[in-house]
């Protein structure tokens, strides 16, 4: 990436994080800054190359990250322990929706961790009710069951459809059936990988568990004949992430709510990636103006500081909960409470979703003009695109390691299709300056 140098005005965002640029092209392209490295347990200093080595040995191979080492992060940018300075284009797959260490969020745990960390539900803590009560009034919806990852929150879903399905719908026992969609992702547990349509995800972990339909995302006509009387619910995305940010047909979001709603089905929402801010708006259901029966929260949730989920729906359909039916140690912990509460905080002014609408306008235009000069294609919703680059010109891995020589973070997904999600709290000029670089390694 070329160096820029932002505007007075870019230099430091509305929301208070800093927008540096890189100090120099050299340090965003790889010449070494001043980094102290990483300290081994006798105080030295560990290169990048070492640690990854160590990694190599130590840890399982179930990721095949880029080979930066991050050691510090500040906004929209990130350093590695030799002090190279990147933009970070992908915000933790949208867990860090606020950029990296919002001060607003940074302040909330800091205050937090200096009074109470956790007691598990067995008591009460002073800062769950808030929470509840600020995601409750976030989305509309009347309750909330908080858990951790984006995986529990799934599969939470999953449990109170079924239930809700046994008690209220009168499925009979053990026949309630959820539909769901091709090419999705929930997460990595073996229920969830159960009805995935990705082999890597999937082969190799079963047997797995029955009672899941899919159909062709974005086909009602397909959704509707899967829906019979057994189903609790669909669950869908309302774009779909890992498959390339998938944006469906104007009207499908409003179609499975009419057609769930006629047959008396749940439509649980998994907003865990599209959610709180990503697309222009709190969330990804709003562009259809539709409700769904149940939201999955998730990822930006936890401000990209501890792992915040949440299942809400109005009382309904959570109330089939009892005590002792379903429960988390960590969940709702007072720190992960104080987090969230502070994440709400930030998206009731409006400022973050509104700041995706204009800058996913730069996004869209930018990847307009790249189009037919390497891209093929783009899907784009906000500061939310999946960008198919030529293949003749390299995998979206490939092109993912040219841009980390240009100081831009990004990440591939299938074939060379990349992902683009940078924090919300990205300038006007760091953008530009991403979509820059793009146009280089494409050229």
């Amino acid at each position: 990436m070329t160096a820029t140098t932002p505007t007075a005005s870019d230099s430091t965002d509305s929301t208070g994080s800093a927008a540096t640029a890189p100090d120099s092209a050299a340090t965003a392209s790889g010449a070494t800054a001043s980094g102290s490295g990483s300290a081994t347990a006798n105080g030295a200093a560990r290169s990048s190359r070492e640690l990854i080595r160590a990694e190599e040995t130590s840890l399982a191979h179930n990721y095949h990250p880029l080979p930066v080492v991050v050691a510090h992060a500040e906004g929209s940018w990130v350093r590695d322990v030799e002090g190279r300075r990147y933009l970070d284009m992908l915000a933790g797959y949208s867990a860090l929706n606020f950029g990296h260490r919002h001060p607003a969020l940074i302040d909330a745990a800091h205050r937090q961790l200096d009074q109470l960390t956790l007691t598990s539900r067995a008591f009460h803590n002073d800062r769950l009710a808030g929470f509840a009560e600020g995601v409750a009034e976030l989305t509309g919806l009347s309750m909330v069951l908080p858990m951790n990852t984006g995986a529990e929150a799934v599969e939470s879903g999953i449990k109170v459809a079924r239930k809700w399905a046994y008690e209220v719908k009168g499925v009979a026992p053990d026949q309630a059936t959820i539909v769901v969609a091709a090419d999705n992702f929930h997460g990595r547990t073996t229920t969830i990988v159960g009805f995935s349509t990705d082999p890597v995800a999937r082969d190799g972990f079963g047997p797995f568990a029955p009672g899941f339909r899919v159909v062709p995302y974005n086909d009602l006509a397909a959704l509707e004949a899967a829906v019979d009387e057994t189903t609790a619910a669909v669950l869908i995305e309302p774009i779909q992430g890992e498959a390339g940010v998938v944006i469906p047909d104007d009207g499908y979001l409003r179609g499975v709510r009419e057609l769930t709603r006629r047959t008396g089905t749940l439509f649980i929402a998994d907003e865990i990636q599209s959610g709180l801010g990503r697309t222009g708006t709190t969330l990804a259901v709003e562009h259809e103006s539709v409700m769904p029966d149940v939201l999955l929260l998730g990822k930006a949730l936890g401000g990209g500081i501890v792992p915040v989920s949440a299942v809400v729906a109005d009382r309904a359909v959570l109330g089939v909960l009892r005590p002792g039916e379903h429960g988390s140690t960590f969940g709702g912990n007072p720190l992960a409470a104080a987090v969230g509460s502070a994440v709400v905080d930030l998206l009731r002014t409006g400022e973050f979703q509104r700041r995706a609408r204009e800058l996913g306008e730069v996004l869209r235009d930018g990847l307009t003009a790249l189009t037919g000069k390497g891209v093929v294609g783009y899907r784009c919703r906000g500061l939310w695109a999946g960008v198919d680059v030529d293949p003749a010109l390299g995998t979206g891995r490939e092109v993912s390691e040219r841009l980390m020589a240009e100081g831009i973070l990004v990440k591939d997904t299938h074939g060379s299709t990349i992902r683009l999600a940078p924090p919300l709290t990205i300038t006007r000029a760091e953008l530009e300056g991403a979509l820059a670089a793009l146009e280089k390694v494409l050229g």
